[in-house]
C-alpha cells in the first residue's frame, strides 16, 4: 500500500529536540488525522528513498544546511524528485525542501540578497493564487514562522508563484497541479518560532537584529498551518 512519506533532511538544535522534538514529529502532527500511512525517511542518515510507485504524497523538511552545500543526500533526493513530479505525486516542500524542489526543477537557489528573514510575518497571497488548491481560501494577508538565510532566486520554468511579502518575493510557488514549495514553516508552533529566535540570538544580534522584539512578535499562524492539513486531505483523497 502506498504511504505519505516525510521526506526528513536534518534535525534541529540539541535543546529545542530535548523539549519539542524533531522536524518528523512537528510535520506528522502538522498534517493532521489521516487514513493514509505515514512513513518517515531519515534521508540525512542515508535511508533509502522510495520509488514513485509506493508514494501516495511526499513532504520535505526543513534542514540546517544550505541546499548550495550539495551534500551527497540532498544531492540525492534532488535527483530523486523528477520521477515523483513526472508521475504527479502530490510534494509538499518545506523551507530547505521547498529550495530543493525548486532547484530540482530548474529553479535556482542562494543566499537571499537582503539577509536573514526571521520570526513571525505577514505573507500576501498573490492573486495567482485564488484558485488555487491549498492556498485559493487563504485571507488576502496571514502569519506565517520564517527561518531562512536562503531562497528561491529564481522559480522553475512554469512554476505558478502563490505566495510573497516585501523581503521574500517566493514564499510559495506550485508545480503543475499537485507539487508546492512554502518557504515558511507551517509546521512550526509558537513554542518552537521562540525556541529558533532564542538558539540563533547570537547571529542575529551580529546581523542587527533584535531579539526580544522578534520574540514578543510571535503569535499563532492559523492560515499557514491549516496547509499541511490540506495537503493531507488532497492525498487522502486521490486514494493510494
Amino acid at each position: 500500500m502506498k504511504q505519505l512519506y516525510i521526506i526528513k533532511t536534518g534535525t534541529t538544535f540539541p535543546a529545542t529536540l530535548k523539549q519539542l522534538g524533531d522536524f518528523d514529529t512537528w510535520t506528522r502532527v502538522g498534517l493532521g488525522g489521516i487514513s493514509t500511512e505515514i512513513g518517515i525517511v531519515d534521508a540525512e542518515n542515508g535511508a533509502e528513498l522510495p520509488p514513485a510507485a509506493d508514494c501516495a504524497g511526499v513532504v520535505i523538511t526543513g534542514a540546517h544546511p544550505m541546499v548550495t552545500d550539495d551534500l551527497p543526500w540532498s544531492v540525492a533526493i534532488e535527483k530523486w524528485l523528477p520521477s515523483q513530479l513526472a508521475t504527479e505525486t502530490p510534494i509538499f516542500g518545506i523551507c530547505y525542501g521547498h529550495q530543493l524542489l525548486a532547484r530540482a526543477a530548474g529553479g535556482e537557489v542562494g543566499y537571499h540578497p537582503r539577509g536573514k528573514e526571521i520570526g513571525t510575518v505577514d505573507v500576501k497571497r498573490l492573486p495567482e493564487a485564488e484558485h488555487d488548491s491549498l492556498f485559493g481560501d487563504l485571507p488576502a494577508s496571514f502569519p506565517a514562522h520564517v527561518t531562512h538565510a536562503q531562497t528561491v532566486l529564481t522559480l522553475p520554468p512554469g512554476a505558478t508563484r502563490l505566495a510573497a511579502n516585501q523581503h521574500e518575493p517566493n514564499h510559495a510557488f506550485r508545480l503543475g497541479t499537485c507539487a508546492w514549495g512554502v518557504q515558511f514553516h507551517p509546521e512550526y508552533t509558537p513554542e518552537i518560532m521562540r525556541f529558533y529566535i532564542r538558539e540563533q540570538a547570537g547571529e542575529l544580534a551580529a546581523a542587527g537584529l533584535e531579539t526580544e522584539g522578534l520574540l514578543q512578535a510571535v503569535a499563532p499562524t492559523p492560515e499557514a498551518g491549516g496547509l499541511l492539513r490540506k495537503f493531507a486531505g488532497l492525498v487522502a483523497a486521490r486514494g493510494v
